[in-house]
């Protein structure tokens, strides 16, 4: 028995010896920071813990702006800790440099006239009509409406950091290319409440931001696309909330 124990310890030992630490604590601290995200960035928590410190008519809209910041905080900040504190990595090689600027410049300027008019069509669903803004009094206020789009970028820099920085990045190390493909699965998992062409669309996109990001070697590129899509998809839904507009005909667009 003794023997046995030894043994498998000395393999254990020799398997963990052999581990890439960077590799295994970036995807060890990446689901406890989504179960974080959950605990203690939710709005529940924030109902259940913070909101009796606010006058109540702000509750809603600060209960969104917590999870923006709590998202921002464990999807941007303390990743890079971990990766520049701990492991030492450089900002660039973390994906925080500009990188091919020029190339992810052009990447946008592509991709914008793309995502305005998917949008478009994608908020004449009553699925995405229920769904966007999250914040419903955002559809009745444009003060409201401009705060809640502000807070989201520090939402947009934690949610795309977290995969296509720290995740990406972390494991490319071990994983090489195949990285993009990993990061995009928890990705996809993540939008399995939403309607089913933002799933699907969430698994080519995650892939695709992973692709773009690798190519550029930053992660910033992939802010403004998803913040930019999310945006418009808010600004349309809200305009048709606002004007009754129905369809994705030009009849419609003249309602607004």
């Amino acid at each position: 028995m003794r023997t046995w124990i030894r043994t498998e310890t000395d393999r254990l030992a020799t398997a963990l010896g052999r581990l890439d630490r960077r590799t295994a604590t970036v995807l060890a601290a990446v689901a406890t920071l989504v179960i974080l995200q959950d605990a203690v960035g939710s709005r529940r928590f924030f109902y259940d813990a913070l909101s009796e410190h606010f006058p109540g008519e702000y509750t809603g809209l600060l209960a969104w702006i917590w999870r923006f910041l709590v998202q921002g905080v464990t999807g941007f900040a303390l990743p890079l800790v971990i990766l520049c504190g701990l492991f030492r990595q450089s900002a660039r090689d973390a994906g925080l440099g500009l990188g091919d600027w020029k190339f992810a410049g052009l990447a946008m300027a592509l991709y914008l006239p793309v995502v305005i008019a998917g949008t478009w069509f994608l908020s004449a669903n009553p699925a995405f009509q229920a769904q966007y803004p999250h914040y419903a009094p955002a559809e009745t206020d444009w003060t409201i409406f401009l705060i809640y789009e502000a807070c989201f970028l520090f939402y947009w820099i934690g949610w795309e950091y977290l995969w296509r920085g720290f995740m990406l990045f972390g494991t490319a190390r071990t994983f090489g290319i195949y990285a993009i493909f990993i990061q995009a699965i928890p990705f996809a998992l993540l939008h399995l409440d939403k309607p089913l062409p933002e799933i699907v669309l969430s698994l080519v996109g995650g892939i695709a931001l992973g692709a773009l990001v690798w190519r550029c070697r930053s992660f910033w590129i992939a802010v403004p696309i998803h913040a930019a899509q999310m945006i418009a998809l808010d600004f349309w839904c809200t305009l048709r909330a606002r004007s009754g507009a129905l369809g994705i005909g030009l009849d419609a667009l003249g309602m607004l």
